[in-house]
């Protein structure tokens, strides 16, 4: 959902404190303020050809904040998300008279239409990488087998599968989407590779439906049909149909998924599945912002299990969790336990536990990195020995901590570094700007404030004399520390009228005249001081 901007945000170019005004300005004190300064700026006034160049500058500046700032539906627009919001595209089609409620709303949908297009745009990549890794030969040894065999003293570490897989998808036009798949799979020196062309298409908002058409060298053309459609605004059903044409024949196959929101975190699902691998299933999942519970009962051939699990999520800045699972079933009871961790803004480390009855003792180690996926399952041994698993446990952790240590957190060191190190030199680059922009506006100032001047004396009115802006030092222990002053007398005797010298409440920095500060003269019934800043150190006549 968008946000209205911050009020840092705004102050980075603000309209209000450009014109003077207070942000609750009427219309006819903006257009009091916006002729003060086009007499000021006008690029006429200025024979000299620097200071028309500089005057044309700040006249445009200031002409285009009254433009905004003038128009009831811009200046509503402007003070709810700020320039950002002018920017966006759709605007000029919005009907005028909307309330700021109204705005927010329209500004949401702009911003939605504007999301889509950019996704309209994008391929959306997704990859997996699996790696399958044979360390038995570091538990699993029987040394009598390796006596006579020179070089037995190293264990053999092998790979002895993989699998890759890549998807992109390709939107054809708001409904309809393109998305092209495949992937290739070895396994003890055999392989193979399959490629899939799927069509989506949106058919309302409660439905959507896809055409699969695949092939590959392991097995024959694929035809498939998905269907996904909202029943009730809490249950949904998903079915999805295959032809598999194989040396064998044509083997159909059918799944169903029937899901219902429980309560506000919990869904339930029923599954059927006919033809490969028939089954029937139903798991209940409660997601909660602190835990993830599952529990699932299968029936069917050749497969029959139940499964528990449980996550628990940290409200950390690396987002850990931990879990732990059981599944037991004709094939045997499989306990699991891991955690994961997240190392970068775009990267999150996981290792998992695996032991089981027949299956051995296995670490599985997966790396999420943007829309990548690398996953590569260690098995360490086909037995239940505690070496096995305390190994997998422990060897983990050290490795984590030794990793984050070393490499990760150096690496995130010099990556904040870098960031601050841009920032400094993109505000150097504002502020070297906007001093400029004083400096001009100063110059400007000057033949507006002779004349403000010779007006004031002839009527023994209020003359600045010298006022300074900035971070005064006073205490001896700093006066190592750079005094950080600006020359305000110009300014402040431009905004003078009528003897008296009013400031607007534009500023959010805090303003007090300190002790000691001489006024020769008082400032008169009527003079308002609303401001506060830091130090504002001034001498009046």
């Amino acid at each position: 959902m968008a946000t209205a901007l911050s009020e840092e945000e705004l102050d980075n170019e603000d309209y209000y404190s450009l014109l003077n005004v207070r942000r609750e300005a009427s219309s006819e004190e903006l257009k009091a303020a916006y002729r003060r300064l086009c007499m000021l700026y006008h690029p006429d006034k200025h024979r000299d050809p620097e200071l028309k160049s500089q005057a044309e500058r700040l006249f445009n500046l200031v002409h285009q904040a009254y433009e905004v700032l003038s128009d009831p539906q811009t200046r509503a627009i402007y003070d709810i998300y700020g320039k950002r919001g002018l920017e966006m595209e759709g605007w000029e089609v919005v009907e005028r008279r909307r309330t700021p409620a109204e705005i927010r709303e329209e500004f949401e949908r702009l911003q939605r239409e504007r999301e889509e297009r950019r996704l309209q745009q994008r391929t959306n990549p997704k990859g997996t990488i699996s790696v399958g890794i044979d360390a038995t030969d570091l538990f699993d040894r029987y040394e009598e087998e390796y006596e006579d065999m020179s070089g037995s003293g190293f264990p053999q570490i092998e790979i002895n599968k993989m699998h890759i897989s890549q998807s992109i998808e390709a939107p054809l036009t708001a409904t309809d989407t393109a998305i092209l798949s495949g992937s290739l799979s070895t396994q003890n020196g055999n392989g193979g590779g399959s490629i899939n062309f799927a069509l989506r298409r949106v058919t309302s908002a409660k439905g959507w439906g896809e055409l699969e058409f695949g092939a590959g060298d392991l097995q024959g053309p694929l035809f498939g049909l998905k269907l996904f459609r909202n029943l009730t605004p809490r249950c949904f059903v998903t079915t999805n149909c295959a032809l598999q044409f194989s040396s064998r024949g044509i083997r159909p196959g059918l799944t169903t998924v029937l899901a219902r929101n429980l309560d506000k975190n919990t869904v339930g699902y029923l599954q059927w599945r006919w033809g490969i691998q028939s089954a029937m299933n139903t798991s209940i999942v409660r997601d909660t912002k602190t835990s993830h519970f599952t529990v699932a009962l299968q029936l069917g051939i050749p497969h029959s299990f139940a499964l528990i699990s449980y996550q628990h999520k940290f409200q950390d800045d690396d987002q850990t969790r931990v879990k732990g699972s059981l599944k037991a079933g004709f094939f045997g009871t499989v306990v699991e336990y891991g955690a994961e961790r997240k190392i970068s803004s775009h990267s999150v480390l996981g290792a998992t536990v695996s032991i089981g009855v027949p299956q051995g003792v296995s670490l599985k180690v997966k790396l999420n990195r943007a829309s990548q996926t690398y996953f590569f399952p260690i098995h360490l041994t086909d037995q239940l020995l505690p070496s096995a698993v305390f190994y997998a446990t422990v060897g983990p952790l050290v490795a984590y901590f030794a990793m984050h240590r070393l490499v990760i957190k150096p690496y995130l060191r010099a990556q904040k570094e870098k960031e601050l190190e841009k920032q400094r030199e993109s505000t150097a680059t504002d502020i070297l700007q906007k001093k400029q922009e004083a400096e001009a506006a100063v110059r400007l100032m000057q033949e507006s404030v002779r004349r403000i001047i010779e007006a004031e004396e002839s009527r023994m009115g209020l003359i600045i004399v010298n006022a300074w802006y900035g971070k005064f030092v006073n205490d001896k222990s700093k006066k190592s520390e750079k005094v950080k002053v600006i020359d305000v007398t110009v300014p402040l005797q431009c905004l003078v009228k009528d003897s008296k010298l009013i400031l607007t409440e534009a500023s959010k920095v805090q303003c007090h005249v300190p002790t000691g500060v001489r006024q020769e003269r008082p400032l008169g019934t009527g003079d308002s001081w609303p401001w506060e800043w830091p130090d504002f150190h001034s001498k009046v006549r």
